[in-house]
């Protein structure tokens, strides 16, 4: 049975958000990582009050947690994001993500509206592959 191993970001002073809420940043089994959902929270864990800062944050917070797995953008195979008002910012979540998927391959993407992300109005989830250590 494989193991499972909780990764966190380093450098990050996320810790206790995910402590007070019970959750890893992510969790390794095997060759894949299943990360939790990030969103554009500030150290503090506050949100980011300018949208478009808060998609670039929640992807920041994101990419840390991958490099600390050792993987990064290239290796994700799934994603699927939340977003409170699909409508009004899918323009700027676009300029974001294509700013770091400039060209395919292109992982699968799920787009969710949701009415409610605990004061956050983004949030993205991955499935990534590891590469294997050289």
């Amino acid at each position: 049975m494989t193991q499972r191993e909780a990764i966190f970001p380093k450098n990050q002073n996320r810790h206790a958000l995910y402590d007070a809420h019970g959750y890893s940043a992510a969790i390794r089994s095997g060759d894949l990582l299943f990360v939790s959902g990030q969103v554009g929270s500030r150290e503090d864990g506050t949100p980011e009050p300018d949208f478009k800062s808060q998609v670039e944050r929640a992807f920041d917070n994101l990419k840390a947690t991958l490099s600390a797995a050792g993987a990064s953008f290239d290796d994700l195979i799934d994603v699927t994001t939340f977003h409170t008002d699909p409508e009004n910012q899918f323009d700027t979540i676009m300029e974001v993500k294509n700013r770091i998927f400039p060209q395919p391959p292109y992982p699968n993407w799920t787009a969710v509206g949701v009415t409610w992300l605990a004061g956050f109005d983004f949030e993205i989830k991955v499935i990534a592959r590891i590469p294997a250590q050289a």
